[in-house]
């Protein structure tokens, strides 16, 4: 019989704790959660969960900085590609979107809780989101040389994550629209504005194979 590496083991245990306690600092924010509630969460006695985590902190930063290296390889990746300027922004967004929808918490967890972390702990995380940014900051710039010029580049760029890191708020992605079929309208509207939207019927998007 073949025996788990425990590092395999300990890699699973650590995921799924970050996983019940990004669901409890999403539902509860962070400091209003406890250990205590992590431990219950994940089916382990305290002294089992504190096996695995120093403190709330470092459960945090486990989250934090595991979601956005996930954001930061991904659009790497998309860069990597070499598309052409009018295919590669749609394709960040799409990206960014589809993984959003799977760690939804986790992101709001990003936006929300990272100031609770230490100077050092929000350094890091601060340098991987900065690589997230120029991604698209370059792909904005490469969609619209023009305005690079203007320097309106970053501010266009903070604009989308607006749009994108907010949605947390509001959508329900149990409705009428998937995160998928969200990734288009929110490219043709920062693209072209709500005059300019020629946004495809789900149904029909659906249908495609």
């Amino acid at each position: 019989m073949s025996v788990e590496p425990i590092s395999s083991r300990t890699h699973e245990q650590r995921a799924l704790i970050s996983s019940k306690a990004a669901e409890l600092f999403a539902r509860k924010g962070y400091a209003a959660t406890s250990m205590n509630e992590i431990a219950e969460a994940s089916h382990l006695s305290k002294p089992g969960l504190y096996h695995h985590f120093k403190d709330k902190a470092e459960v945090l930063f486990h989250i934090a900085d595991g979601h956005v290296s996930r954001l930061a390889d991904i659009v790497t990746g998309v860069e990597a590609l070499g598309l052409p300027p009018e295919r590669r922004l749609p394709e960040l967004i799409e990206v960014f979107m589809l993984e959003y929808a799977e760690a939804q918490n986790e992101h709001r967890v990003l936006t929300e809780d990272v100031r609770f972390l230490d100077a050092e702990a929000q350094a890091c995380v601060l340098d991987k989101e900065r690589t997230v940014v120029r991604v698209f900051a370059d792909a904005i710039a490469a969609a619209r040389p023009d305005l690079d010029g203007m320097q309106l580049t970053k501010l266009l760029t903070m604009f989308l994550f607006g749009m994108l890191n907010w949605m947390f708020t509001w959508f329900q992605p149990n409705g009428r629209f998937s995160h998928a079929e969200m990734a288009p309208i929110a490219t043709q509207l920062f693209l072209h504005g709500v005059a300019g939207m020629e946004v495809e019927h789900p149904a029909a998007r659906r249908k495609r194979p």
